[in-house]
């Protein structure tokens, strides 16, 4: 996990724990106890953020998730990490902490129909073949670096190397960061998790703003 606070405004916390591992949800609910955030903004969408909190929180039994070839290839490149969770479990414990301290949890990402048309917008024929290619390859031979954030990382760039990925990934980040500033208002503390990989490009979008020419994408 990373995490770094950053002076905007009021005092932001970003937390960029790894998708999936437990380790990671129990930093990440611990950096969330230290900061004390007015406010906690999550790199999901609404409707990811409703199921959730039905179905993982408020829920007595957790229901069985489906994973797809490549998120079991993930999963299983995770495991020598430590204990995996799926769904992401420092989403998971965020909306719990949330709810016990009375503090609003909000998504920040588009919506599923945004972030579809989103998709299609950046992403042509070819380059979701490309993708699905390389999703198979590396849902043989996933990747292998040596810490949990390497892994994050470098899984990412194995899937989604091309102009339109990055394009389509960068506009999920333009929209949460927009968000953030919506929920810092008048709320003094807040603190933002998102996907290790997302970290670096959310953390230089909120240091730097988003670009006037890509405000409104």
């Amino acid at each position: 996990m990373i995490l770094a606070e950053l002076p905007r405004g009021g005092p932001l916390l970003l937390v960029g724990p790894v998708r999936g591992i437990t380790a990671e949800a129990d930093r990440a609910v611990e950096a969330l106890e230290s900061f004390a955030p007015g406010a906690v903004g999550l790199g999901l969408s609404r409707e990811e953020l409703r199921g959730l909190t039905e179905y993982f929180v408020l829920s007595e039994a957790e229901p069985v998730v489906p994973l797809t070839p490549a998120e079991t290839s993930e999963v299983r490149g995770l495991v020598r990490f430590g204990e995996v969770r799926v769904p992401n479990p420092s989403f998971v414990r965020a909306i719990a902490w949330g709810r016990s301290r009375n503090v609003p949890v909000e998504a920040l990402d588009p919506s599923d129909e945004h972030t579809a048309s989103l998709f299609t917008e950046h992403i042509g024929y070819f380059e979701l073949v490309r993708r699905t290619v390389r999703e198979h390859r590396v849902s043989r031979t996933p990747p292998s670096p040596s810490t949990p954030d390497e892994y994050a990382i470098a899984w990412e760039r194995e899937v989604a190397p091309g102009r339109g990925s990055r394009a389509f990934a960068q506009a999920r980040d333009r929209h949460l960061v927009r968000g953030v500033a919506r929920l810092a208002e008048g709320r003094g503390r807040v603190a933002v998790l998102v996907d290790r990989e997302r970290f670096d490009r959310v953390r230089d979008l909120l240091e730097n703003g988003v670009p006037s020419e890509m405000a409104d994408t």
